[in-house]
């Protein structure tokens, strides 16, 4: 693949000091294109000290649009959720307006309905017709040492979904929280994905996604058409690749 590009860093400071490089560069490409920068981000821990230097960094919070890649069925306030995490770290430090925030409805009813309501959110924002998928300047992936992205699990339906944006997903244990995740088109039309995956314990899957060419592992699914993908890996992660570029 082409546009897809592997790098490597010495540690996790300066893997997120070039993710902010790049969504910089890529922010400022898209306001000067369509006068606005659309980005949906991920939870979990590998992004919070990105999203904190992120938040000291002067970028234009006005015309951005931030998005939620997945989330998991629980209150805003709740400790898993992956809204609180990113309002707690990026959002309540930088002055964004509050429309331009979109995070995924989970007091509703159900999960289902809840992706429902976000995938209609996002119909409405980018002014979608039937069947037509939209184009986020920016996502921002981790990946799961069991080989999932965002809250599309290894033997789920979800992976498989092609008619939806967003779906109800359900992780492998049934003990933990049910999930509002985009689909695999959403996430493959990105004009930019990033992958930021550091630590030893995700060395073995990082090396099957990128190696193994008959991998089928959801993330090996993340195969842009159109836009680049870069995977943004620390030295641990990417202890076990072949070619390793730093």
């Amino acid at each position: 693949m082409e546009n897809k590009e592997i790098l490597v860093f010495k540690n996790s400071e300066k893997l997120e000091k070039s993710v902010i490089s790049k969504w910089s560069d890529t922010a400022e490409y898209a306001i000067m294109k369509r006068g606005l920068f659309t980005v949906a981000l991920s939870g979990g821990s590998t992004p919070v000290k990105l999203y904190k230097k992120l938040s000291g960094t002067d970028l234009n919070w006005d015309m951005t649009h931030i998005f939620i890649v997945d989330e998991r069925f629980v209150p805003f306030n709740h400790s898993d959720s992956n809204f609180r995490m990113i309002r707690e770290t990026l959002l309540s430090n930088i002055n964004i307006p509050e429309q331009n925030i979109y995070p995924v409805p989970t007091e509703k009813g159900s999960s289902d309905e809840a992706a429902r309501l976000y995938e209609n959110d996002i119909i409405s924002f980018f002014n979608l017709s039937s069947g037509e998928i939209p184009e986020f300047d920016l996502i921002l992936l981790g990946l799961g040492d069991d080989g999932h992205t965002a809250s599309l699990f290894p033997g789920s339906p979800s992976i498989h979904v092609r008619d939806r944006l967003v779906v109800s997903s359900l992780p492998p244990d049934k003990s933990m929280h049910k999930r509002v995740t985009f689909t695999f088109p959403v996430i493959n039309n990105a004009r930019n994905i990033f992958f930021q995956v550091t630590g030893n314990n995700k060395a073995v899957v990082v090396k099957d996604v990128l190696e193994n060419k008959s991998s089928n592992l959801p993330a090996a699914y993340v195969k842009p058409d159109k836009g680049k993908l870069i995977f943004l890996l620390d030295r641990q992660a990417g202890a076990l690749l072949s070619d390793r570029k730093h």
